[in-house]
C-alpha cells in the first residue's frame, strides 16, 4: 500500500462524503502510525459482540457485516503502514432492501495521529480533510530562565521537538555565599542556558526550508533579554515574526502562544499572498510573455510544462480547479490559492481569478 497524494485523497473524500447511513451503521476506524493492527482487530472483535444487542435487525446486520469485513481487511497487515491507516466501511446501498457493502482503506499523505472507532450515520472525515489544507510551518520557542520548550506549528498541529531545563537554583543556598557572588553565578548559568536554547533552535529550524517564521514566547523580561542580545544570531533572528507574553514554558505554553499569536499568523498569510500577487502583476506588466491570466492560456502553459506558479481564487470553479491541480502536480508546478480579502486579491478576481507565472515563453 502506497500513501495517497493529496489530490487522490481529495477525490476519494468527495466520493465518500456523499454516503449517508439510514442509522448509525457506517463505520470509521483510524489506526495511527506505529500502532499494532492486531490491537485494533481485537477491539473490533469486541465491538462485534456489542453489535449483537442492536434492536433493529437491518442495522444489526449491517454493522456486523461491516465489522467482519474490516477485521478481515486488517488481517492483511503485519504492521500498520508508515502514515497509519484510515478505514471506512458500510452498506451504502440507497435501497434499504439491497446490500452494497463497501470498504475503503487509505494510507493518507501525512501521518495519522489519532486512534478512533466510530459507528455513525456518516463517515468521520475531518482528520483527513485537515490534511488537505495548506500546511504552513512556524518555529515555536517558549522559555524563561528555568525551562524552555521548542516545537513547530504545522498547519493546525503543534509538534513538540525538545524540552530543556537550566538547573539554575531558585534562591541562595546555605553555605555563606554572598548575594553578589550568587547573582554572578546565576547570570552566568542563565547565559549558558540561553546559548543552549539558541543551539537547539538552530538544530530544529535552520535547515528546515518550510519554516515561514519563528514565534518566541515567555515572561516579558526573559524572552526580550534572549532576543535583544542576539542569541539566535542573524540567520534565525531575522525569522522571528512575533514576541508573545505568556507565563507557561512547557508544552501548554506552546498552545497558549499559538492562540495569542493568531493575529500575527494571519498577517503572515496576508503578506505571503500579497507578495505572490504583486509578483504576478509585476510579471504581467513587465514580462507578459512569462505570464498567463486566461483559463485556456494557463491550461496551455501547463500542457507544455511551462507553468511555475499557478494562482487561483478560493471560489474558482471547483471542477476546473481540480483539473488544474492535477495538471500542476504532474508537471511540478505550484498551486497557490488566494483570497479576495486584499486589494490585490480583489483585482486578481476581477481579472478572472486564474493566472500563472511561467518558467519560459509559450508560443
Amino acid at each position: 500500500m502506497a500513501p495517497l497524494t493529496k489530490l487522490e485523497l481529495e477525490d476519494l473524500l468527495e466520493k465518500i462524503s456523499q454516503y449517508k447511513g439510514r442509522a448509525t451503521e457506517l463505520i470509521t476506524v483510524y489506526v495511527p502510525q506505529g500502532y499494532d493492527p492486531n490491537a485494533t482487530q481485537k477491539q473490533l472483535e469486541a465491538e462485534k459482540s456489542t453489535a449483537k444487542n442492536i434492536k433493529s435487525t437491518s442495522t444489526r446486520k449491517n454493522v456486523g457485516d461491516a465489522l467482519e469485513k474490516i477485521v478481515r481487511y486488517l488481517k492483511e497487515f503485519k504492521k500498520t503502514p508508515e502514515n497509519g491507516l484510515a478505514i471506512f466501511c458500510g452498506n451504502v446501498a440507497e435501497d434499504e432492501a439491497q446490500n452494497d457493502l463497501q470498504l475503503w482503506g487509505i494510507e493518507p499523505p501525512v501521518p495519522v495521529k489519532i486512534r478512533l472507532y466510530r459507528c455513525d450515520k456518516e463517515f468521520v472525515l475531518d482528520p483527513l480533510l485537515s490534511m488537505l489544507e495548506v500546511e504552513e510551518t512556524y518555529g515555536l520557542v517558549v522559555m524563561d530562565r528555568k525551562e524552555a520548550t521548542i516545537g513547530k506549528l504545522v498547519g493546525k498541529r503543534i509538534e513538540t521537538i525538545s524540552k530543556m531545563t537550566s538547573g539554575i537554583p531558585g534562591k541562595v543556598k546555605a553555605g555563606g555565599q554572598s548575594a553578589q557572588r550568587f547573582h554572578r553565578i546565576t547570570e552566568g548559568l542563565t547565559k549558558d542556558f540561553y546559548k543552549r536554547i539558541a543551539e537547539e533552535s538552530k538544530k530544529a529550524f535552520f535547515d528546515d526550508n518550510k519554516i515561514k517564521g519563528i514565534l518566541v514566547g515567555g515572561p516579558v523580561p526573559t524572552k526580550d533579554e534572549f532576543l535583544d542580545n542576539d542569541y539566535l544570531q542573524t540567520q534565525l533572528g531575522d525569522k522571528v515574526i512575533g514576541r508573545v507574553d505568556i507565563g507557561n514554558t512547557d508544552e501548554s505554553g506552546l498552545k497558549e502562544m499559538v492562540l495569542k499569536a493568531q493575529d500575527v499568523l494571519a498577517s503572515q498569510e496576508i503578506i505571503k499572498e500579497t507578495k505572490l500577487l504583486e509578483k504576478f502583476f509585476e510579471t504581467l506588466g513587465e514580462k507578459p510573455d512569462l505570464s498567463a491570466y486566461k483559463e485556456l492560456d494557463v491550461k496551455k502553459a501547463l500542457q507544455y510544462g511551462a507553468a511555475e506558479i499557478i494562482l487561483l481564487t478560493k471560489d474558482y470553479d471547483k471542477t476546473t480547479a481540480k483539473e488544474i491541480k492535477l495538471a500542476a502536480e504532474n508537471t511540478g508546478a505550484t498551486v497557490e490559492i488566494v483570497s479576495t480579502e486584499t486589494a490585490e486579491g480583489e483585482q486578481f478576481k476581477n481579472l478572472g481569478g486564474i493566472g500563472a507565472i511561467l518558467r519560459y515563453k509559450v508560443n
